[in-house]
């Protein structure tokens, strides 16, 4: 089930940004980001359990999508496809016309899962990530 994410969801989505990042978001960020009237933040629940979240903020009109997480366990059952059709699909309906995010160069999964949603590369910002340290590939939907 894909839902708004709400408070009541921070401690597991922490918890989950935590087993999928090197430098997470901490539980306070995703409560500054839920109450700003421009973002929207979704969750994946299977069986009762968050198991994967994003979010998108509006920037003028353009959708900087900051996170995208699955828990590795849950990973491959198209469920990142699915957080990811919803919030394009809110950020639509909010005015956004085009939507740019960064994913490792080498996060082949997730590059391919944003291709299929419509993004494409447009650029490279060199050593954007740490731990370890590697550049990210700057993707747009328009």
């Amino acid at each position: 089930m894909i839902r708004k994410m709400t408070a009541s969801d921070l401690e597991q989505v922490s918890t989950n940004e935590a087993a999928c990042f090197s430098h997470p978001w901490s539980k306070a960020a995703f409560a500054d980001v839920l109450s700003m009237e421009e973002a929207v933040y979704f969750v994946a629940e299977v069986d009762g359990q968050v198991v994967g979240h994003c979010g998108v903020t509006n920037v003028l009109g353009e959708g900087y999508i900051t996170n995208v997480a699955v828990l590795p366990a849950y990973r491959n059952r198209k469920i990142g496809q699915k957080l990811l059709a919803a919030l394009l699909e809110a950020g639509e309906m909010a005015g956004i016309s085009a939507f740019t995010l960064e994913v490792r160069a080498s996060n082949e999964s997730a590059i391919c899962v944003y291709e299929k949603a419509g993004f494409v590369s447009a650029g490279v910002r060199p050593g954007f990530y740490d731990s370890p340290k590697e550049d990210a590939l700057i993707m747009w939907k328009r």
